[in-house]
């Protein structure tokens, strides 16, 4: 039983897939939006491929705990995958999870252009294994 995180971004979206255990996240790339909506082909692939049962997407909150438009982007966006792939999605509260990124990276050293490359595949990670974390805790 396989997890698949998302961290659903304007131009990129961040992909983890969990152990078969559930216990650990691990990146696994990064899918580019494109206009014609192949992410959703690509997600579809990736999940058959892993064997995923469940996807977690990342839901931007404002620090306040309200949900904002970024956050209704994501909402719809987990929708449509629920829609088309059939599959429970769980949105799990992603506040500061790519800054947290970026944190690691700087601490690091990673060079300011490889950080770019790979943030949106940490922050999904990130995502990923918050969720499986507190489902651990009960």
């Amino acid at each position: 039983m396989r997890l698949m995180g998302l961290d659903y971004g304007d131009r990129n979206i961040g992909v983890a897939i969990s152990d078969a255990f559930g216990w650990t996240a691990q990146g696994t790339g990064v899918i580019e939006r494109r206009r014609d909506g192949g992410e959703f082909d690509r997600i579809a692939e990736l999940a058959k491929e892993h064997e995923v049962s469940q996807i977690v997407v990342g839901l931007p909150k404002n620090m306040n705990g309200t949900i904002g438009p970024r956050g209704e982007i994501c909402i719809a966006f987990a929708d449509q995958i629920q829609q088309k792939l059939n599959i429970p999605v769980h949105l799990w509260d992603e506040r500061l999870t790519t800054v947290a990124a970026e944190r690691m990276l700087i601490e690091a050293d990673v060079s300011r252009k490889k950080r770019k490359l790979v943030v949106d595949k940490m922050a999904a990670t990130l995502i990923l294994q918050n969720y499986l974390d507190s489902k651990t805790k009960r």
